[in-house]
């Protein structure tokens, strides 16, 4: 699929010890794959690191000198081994100190909810030198945007609203637009004319997922995929035309 000059994308870190180890299950890159296509915005890697800060700073300064965007994901809380902010100011070369704005947000919250605002929530107010907040409606805490990083929670709700917030901010795309086409073939009766349709369309992308249907067995959807509308029924019109004969054919033969 030839690329516009003007495509968006992004990049997602997720940082924990919990997800490498199996003990937390990410439930946030889905999310955020979904959320970013619905604007225009193109996720081309996922990558999890541990809670250590060189690996963190190695893979930030990789993946935000090739994509437009980057989202960090956990990290950020109260405890010892929460050090993605440190990394992420290591990584921009930049100072981190306890930002004033962030204080007085925290404090607000917490007074509403009868919270003591204590030296380890206070780690939570550590911004690097230079970023914006991000707001966080759901707790308070805010996470932050510096150059094109967004850092965010790893409590997937806490995300969410973050996420919300930060949306605004971002320069989005042309949105991406799918159809989806029920096969009733097998993958393999029709992985070579699938291929040839997808040489003759080269502004759509087109995959094919199989399934098991319980009552008439192995299957296959067919999703295609364009920015373009003409392009996309192009392609969905080829494809149909190619399902109808393989089927015919089929149905011959058996």
């Amino acid at each position: 699929m030839t690329a516009p000059s003007n495509l968006i994308t992004a990049a997602i870190l997720v940082i924990g010890d919990e997800i490498l180890s199996g003990r937390t299950k990410d439930k946030n890159i889905g999310y955020i794959a979904e959320y970013l296509t619905n604007i225009g915005i193109d996720l081309k890697e996922v990558r999890v690191v541990p809670d250590e800060e060189d690996e963190i700073v190695a893979a930030l300064n990789a993946l935000r000198g090739r994509y437009s965007y980057v989202f960090t994901t956990g990290g950020i809380g109260p405890t010892h081994d929460d050090i993605t902010a440190d990394s992420v100011a290591k990584a921009f070369g930049v100072s981190i100190d306890i930002d004033p704005r962030a204080v007085a947000i925290m404090q607000e919250r917490f007074a509403a909810r009868g919270v003591e605002m204590n030296e380890a929530r206070l780690r939570m107010a550590r911004i690097p030198a230079g970023a914006e907040l991000v707001e966080n409606k759901q707790s308070g805490a805010p996470g932050f945007m510096i150059g094109n990083v967004i850092v965010m929670a790893g409590v997937p709700s806490i995300m969410q609203a973050m996420l919300d917030a930060a949306a605004p901010r971002l320069k989005t795309g042309v949105k991406m637009i799918s159809e989806t086409i029920r096969g009733d073939v097998r993958e393999g009766d029709i992985g070579t004319e699938l291929g040839e349709i997808a040489r003759q369309h080269p502004n759509a992308t087109i995959g094919s997922y199989p399934f098991f249907d319980d009552k008439s067995g192995p299957n296959t959807n067919l999703v295609i995929r364009s920015r373009d509308a003409g392009s996309l029924a192009a392609a969905r019109t080829d494809v149909e035309a190619m399902l109808k004969r393989v089927r015919g054919t089929l149905k011959a033969t058996a």
